[in-house]
């Protein structure tokens, strides 16, 4: 996404899956302070990706804008910045 900013997914609610509209972003896990380290995804080529640290399957969606979810309200919003 360059020239973009990077989409921050968060799963307060302990989704087994959430559908996003993005290739590359950032799962913080639940909103802080229960986040995890902010770790880059990369789905690549695949439609796929499990986070290694809360274990959230991230599901590509080309129905979905980049900030768009499935379900809703997984989109982090950094409220310090």
């Amino acid at each position: 996404m360059a020239g973009g900013s990077i989409p921050h997914f968060q799963n307060d609610a302990g989704h087994p899956v959430i559908e996003i509209g993005v290739r590359e972003f950032m799962c913080v896990g639940a909103n802080p302070p229960f986040d995890h380290p902010h770790v880059f995804l990369d789905l690549g080529s695949d439609d796929e990706k499990v986070c290694p640290y809360c274990s959230t399957l991230y599901r590509y969606s080309a129905k979905l804008k980049a900030t768009e979810t499935v379900p809703a309200g997984c989109l982090y919003v950094d409220r310090a910045a």
